[in-house]
């Protein structure tokens, strides 16, 4: 059986490359332009081309007439920058190192946008998510070879609208596209269009909210394809789809409770890996086929170059599809190659045990403490667990993995950015869990806690996270479960923030005092423990938590505009006017620290600077009656009269407006 599928995989090789005679390297053939399109959180049996009955996918149903369809495609790490990291470099998390939550991207790995670049093609991405956001430490390095990388994101202020901050609507992805379009050279092209939609906290727009309200997450899918219906239509009016490559995927799916998992992120099992994946080749060739043989996102970068006539760089570990989407339908068959996938998330956030899959034949074996072997054409749900009857197979699949991992490693070091307190919390905000430091420096990624028996306390942390302002006490006694559970889990500055958010700041004091004492390196938890201080009024002990965070981290404004106000508390007039200087910097619009700067110039003997500060304050908030009253009493000071009448009568003008409106809201 083995000698009959290598001879039928030798005739399909055999007939691709006659086939390319006329396809090769020197042929004249315009290079294609290359649509990247990738589909966070999204599940393979919410497709209706992969056999979904629920009806979300309309136009990616469309798309597959026109593609090679894969029915057996897996990612290989279940989070959004490592298997992105896999699908533009065509490398294994081990080998590639970034196998985690903001970790950096290597300058020599090879690379989808620079290759492409440096072959005469146009680069752009446009992102749906401030996790892939180059720019600061959630995705470092993503942005090489792109010529435009449209991310822009910003942690959310109070009240903010997150779609307006750190995620984007799949219409404002499209839209961003369309734009680069309109105006993009003559070319090829290569761009990359990442949506969000299906990813937690689940929230799609009408009417998909109203006509999926009891499943969200399906909302969120059929959503994004109409988005995608619309790019397509683009495409297809600029006379730029027939002649393009496009590529559809999933970066990972998600569990909705399946094994006990409520996302992602920690599990291996189909509901995370095995994700939808299209190709559609330049005038559809071969459309509407459905490849049954096991492959992997890892071969995605290996099939976009090879089908652009560009060499393949010898560090890609993935192979080219071409063969099997060109291969004539009579010699194709079920390919027995394996499919490998990890996460070190549960080990590297949490201080467990790290999770191994190898895919092999029709065994799917889990690498944990307590082992998994699933036979899955008998139990494709992963229900009953053989690795304990059947020891001699668990321990072949054992041995295939520990191969086959060593095989594709290399011994680059892995390098995470650092997570200030800002960056934290815009992670926080989309349910993942950020340490800003490995948790398990001390011990190895096969020792900690089974997953499987710890997954409830992942599920308890990721709904404090993602709650909404007004269930704060659920998220408080939530995190303070997990804390009596798991008393040296770090989740104390997620408390202590929820604490400073409902104003408790004499309970939150002593929660992120542990919090520092657990991890004095965390500029976050200093952040945090200076705040609640601020909140106590006690100024003195909250300016050096405050001043251990401008130290290593000197762009972090929130922090000096803290300062500053701690110092002016304590009437340290030098100290106030140097943050303010500095938050000025970098927000020269900032209102309260001209206010700052009006009350501490003064006070130092330079009172025109005091006046220039204050009307600046003035013309920044029209409304405000505070910057007229002190410009009041300064001109008073400098014998002004009729200035400080002037200004003593707008600021009672305005207090009596602001009066008004306060009476007039309340009466509604």
């Amino acid at each position: 059986m083995v000698v009959m599928r290598s001879a039928l995989l030798i005739l399909a090789l055999t007939s691709y490359c006659l086939g390319q005679a006329s396809h090769g390297p020197h042929s004249s053939a315009k290079a294609p332009n290359i649509i990247l399109i990738t589909l966070d959180t999204t599940r393979a049996d919410r497709m209706g081309f992969l056999g979904s009955r629920r009806g979300l996918t309309p136009n990616l149903d469309a798309l597959a007439r026109d593609s090679a369809i894969f029915t057996r495609a897996y990612a290989h790490v279940p989070l959004t920058p490592p298997s992105h990291a896999t699908i533009l470099t065509g490398t294994y998390p081990q080998f590639n190192k970034v196998n985690e939550m903001q970790s950096a991207l290597a300058a020599d790995l090879p690379y989808a946008p620079e290759i492409l670049q440096a072959h005469g093609y146009h680069t752009a991405a446009f992102l749906g998510s401030i996790v892939l956001d180059a720019t600061g430490p959630f995705a470092p390095g993503f942005n090489r070879g792109f010529q435009t990388y449209d991310a822009g994101f910003h942690n959310a202020g109070a009240g903010e609208d997150p779609y307006q901050s750190i995620r984007r609507r799949g219409e404002d992805v499209v839209a961003h596209a369309v734009a680069w379009l309109t105006k993009h050279p003559d070319g090829p092209f290569f761009a990359w269009l990442h949506f969000y939609d299906a990813h937690d906290p689940y929230d799609p727009p009408e009417p998909y909210k109203s006509r999926y309200a009891a499943e969200p997450y399906d909302g969120g899918i059929a959503y994004e394809d109409a988005e995608i219906g619309k790019l397509l239509r683009q495409l297809k009016s600029r006379g730029l789809y027939d002649g393009s490559a496009i590529a559809v995927m999933a970066d990972h799916g998600e569990s909705l409770g399946a094994h006990g998992e409520d996302t992602h992120g920690i599990f291996l099992y189909d509901e995370t890996i095995q994700v939808p994946l299209l190709i559609k080749l330049p005038h559809a060739v071969n459309a509407s086929r459905k490849i049954q043989d096991r492959v992997g996102l890892v071969d995605v970068l290996p099939t976009l170059l090879e089908e652009a006539r560009i060499v393949i760089p010898k560090e890609v570990q993935g192979a080219s599809l071409l063969p099997l989407i060109k291969a004539s339908p009579q010699n194709t068959t079920e390919d027995e190659r394996t499919a490998y996938a990890e996460s070190d998330y549960p080990h590297t956030e949490y201080g467990w045990s790290a999770v191994r899959s190898l895919r092999s034949g029709k065994y799917l074996y889990i690498q944990s403490p307590r082992r998994e072997l699933y036979n899955q054409n008998a139990d494709p749900k992963t229900d009953h667990n053989l690795a304990a009857s059947s020891v001699a197979v668990a321990d072949t699949l054992e041995s295939q993995l520990e191969a086959f991992r060593q095989k594709t490693s290399s011994n680059r070091e892995a390098s995470k950015g650092a997570l200030d307190a800002s960056a934290q919390e815009a992670l926080n905000a989309l349910g993942y869990m950020t340490s800003g430091t490995d948790v398990s420096k001390n011990i190895g990624p096969d020792q900690g806690a089974d997953p499987k028996d710890k997954i409830e306390i992942a599920n308890m942390v990721h709904r404090a996270k993602v709650v909404q302002d007004q269930h704060s006490d659920d998220s408080i006694a939530l995190l303070e479960q997990v804390i009596a559970k798991e008393p040296n889990l770090w989740v104390h500055p997620l408390l202590g923030d929820w604490l400073i958010r409902k104003q408790d700041f004499q309970k939150a004091v002593p929660v992120l005092r542990r919090a520092v004492e657990m991890r004095p390196d965390s500029e976050g938890a200093h952040f945090l423990l200076g705040k609640a201080l601020m909140g106590m009024k006690d100024y003195a002990a909250a300016i050096p938590e405050l001043e251990i965070v401008v130290a290593k981290t000197p762009n972090m404004v929130s922090a000096h505009s803290l300062l500053q106000m701690a110092y002016a508390r304590l009437n340290r007039l030098d100290e106030t006017i140097r943050e303010c200087n500095t938050v000025l910097s970098y927000a020269p619009n900032d209102y309260e620290s001209y206010m700052m700067l009006g009350y501490a110039l003064p006070r130092k003997g330079d009172v025109p600077g005091g006046v220039a500060a204050l009307k600046k304050a003035a013309s920044l908030q029209p409304g405000a009656s505070a910057p007229h009253l002190l410009l009041g009493n300064l001109y008073e000071r400098l014998g002004q009269t009729a200035d400080a009448a002037r200004e003593h009568e707008e600021a009672r003008h305005l207090e009596q407006n602001a009066k008004s409106a306060g009476a007039r809201t309340r009466s509604q």
